[in-house]
């Protein structure tokens, strides 16, 4: 990814075409979108049999994470029926930024890449699933660091993140792990909304999933694909 561009306002036009790769710019999406996505999550409810409440669970696809899978990783987990999932080689990505002649540039490109102590390795896209948002999946080096230290850094790492709750628990397939559930303030619109993520350590090194999404109401109604996630991570 080579950019050159001479002008501030260029930078912040590059900056914004990299986060739409990244689903950074969701928040661009007109209502038409925003009204097929509520049609779709209330069809969903009604097909589960929770007619007049939002749905908790939500239909399981494939597994992500084994050899073979779309992200190979360290861990596997249930991925939600509709969701897409793609690989994201951070280290190109960063090699590549790492060549433009605008200093500035790549390292606002990095930060897309890399935050805290892990790089970008999957992104899964819920537009296919009627939703505006991705889970991500991000890997870090293997070391001595545990799961908290190391979802904190990834949040220390991030702009506008406020009111994070730390916890512990167990993945369904016994893996330890520590989530944060916060609040972000998005750049774009200066408003607020809910975020959640969590980091497990393996072998192979950390691991963090990181459910965004446009707003607070995409938040909740993507949570149950996170929680499938949650409910089935095991250990590659």
């Amino acid at each position: 990814m080579q950019v050159r561009v001479g002008t501030v306002g260029g930078r912040a036009a590059v900056a914004t075409a990299v986060a739409v790769l990244l689903g950074g710019c969701a928040g661009a999406a007109d209502d038409a979108g925003r009204t097929s996505a509520s049609a779709s999550a209330s069809t969903r409810g009604v097909a589960a049999g929770e007619t007049g409440k939002k749905a908790t669970a939500v239909a399981r696809g494939t597994t992500l994470g084994p050899a073979g899978s779309a992200c190979e990783l360290p861990v596997s987990f249930g991925l939600a029926k509709g969701w897409k999932p793609k690989p994201v080689d951070a280290e190109k990505e960063l090699a590549a930024a790492s060549k433009g002649e605008d200093g500035d540039l790549a390292g606002e490109l990095a930060a897309l890449f890399r935050q805290g102590p892990v790089t970008a390795a999957c992104e899964i896209d819920a537009k296919p699933a009627g939703h505006i948002g991705f889970l991500r999946v991000w890997r870090g080096k293997p070391g001595g660091a545990d799961a908290g230290g190391v979802l904190r850094a990834f949040l220390a790492a991030e702009k506008g993140v406020s009111e994070a709750k730390y916890h512990s628990f167990k993945t369904g397939g016994g893996v330890a792990a520590v989530e944060a559930e916060y609040v972000k303030t998005d750049e774009l619109s200066d408003g607020t909304k809910k975020e959640s993520a969590f980091a497990v350590v393996t072998p192979d090194g950390p691991v963090v999933l990181h459910l965004g999404g446009m707003d607070t109401q995409e938040h909740d109604e993507m949570r149950p694909a996170y929680d499938l996630a949650r409910q089935t991570l095991t250990l590659s």
